[in-house]
């Protein structure tokens, strides 16, 4: 496994391979990996010949600087499960070589980055898609794989690469989730073992809201499903739920026929358990 700090080395690296006909599949990652990392990663194995994983914990998408500063950052250990899981190469980068001295130009996410998330962390999606579009250049993919959990990046990032015409495949992989229905998360082992155990009321609230909508039309009632499951969880602070069409991410207020198919619509959620935030999505009518 060969080891990338720099973006011109990467892509000098990327264009080699690609001279030969080998095609190259992406993880972009902040590191702290886990297995839902690990299933990305497998998943772009078996869909090319080569795997890289970056490992880059981007400063543009933080809204807090402590958010950011108490992010983990395990390098070796997740440079030795890159290595365990075949990955032919890390990129890297330093700060200073993604955002260099006289860096200025930012990518803009549009419409799908004003809802959701949006409201709550602005500027986080321009951060998020500046550096994938920068990532992307460096690693020159034919395919890159982004977990559903993150369901609203994994859409405006579809959108970018469709609207740039960036060349790329994105490739949305299904949530990964822990025995117990907890969405794997690198934020997950910053929860106590108090917290942890109660974060498994964000998926059952999701269950609710699932149970729900078999019952009704009514998003305001699939919504309060949603609040009642966190509401009794004392160490639980319920910040937002949405039902949206999972195309244009749009919110929907009253679930209608043509809603009732795999792939339609969405529910997603955010919640802090004291100053991590966990956020989740589901399908409300999948297959």
């Amino acid at each position: 496994m060969i080891t990338f700090s720099s973006p011109a080395d990467m892509r000098a690296w990327a264009d080699q391979q690609r001279s030969t006909g080998k095609t190259i599949g992406f993880v972009p990652t902040m590191g702290a990996l886990h297995s839902g990392h690990a299933a990305l990663i497998a998943d772009a194995a078996r869909r090319t010949d080569l795997v890289v994983v970056s490992i880059f914990v981007n400063p543009l998408q933080f809204n807090e600087s402590t958010d950011f500063d108490s992010y983990p950052r395990p390098i070796d250990d997740d440079l030795a499960a890159c290595d365990a899981a075949g990955v032919a190469a890390v990129f890297a980068p330093t700060t200073s070589a993604m955002y260099p001295p006289g860096f200025q130009t930012r990518v803009l996410p549009g419409s799908l980055g004003d809802v959701m998330e949006g409201p709550s962390r602005p500027g986080h999606f321009e951060g998020v898609v500046t550096v994938v579009a920068k990532l992307l250049g460096a690693v020159r993919p034919h395919v890159a794989i982004f977990g559903q959990k993150d369901f609203q990046q994994l859409r405006i990032i579809t959108q970018m690469a469709a609207d740039l015409e960036l060349g790329v495949e994105i490739i949305g992989h299904p949530i990964v989730r822990d025995p117990d229905g907890l969405a794997q998360s690198s934020r997950n082992v910053r929860l106590s073992a108090d917290q942890r155990a109660a974060a498994i009321s964000v998926p059952h609230s999701l269950d609710a809201a699932v149970r729900s909508a078999n019952d009704t039309d009514n998003v305001e009632a699939i919504v309060s499903a949603v609040r009642a499951v966190v509401i009794e969880e004392p160490l639980a602070e319920h910040e937002y739920t949405t039902v949206f069409d999972a195309t244009t991410l749009e919110a929907i207020d009253t679930l209608a026929p043509e809603h009732r198919f795999a792939g339609k619509v969405r529910i997603a959620t955010a919640v802090w358990f004291g100053d991590v935030r966990l956020i989740d999505n589901r399908d409300l009518f999948s297959a």
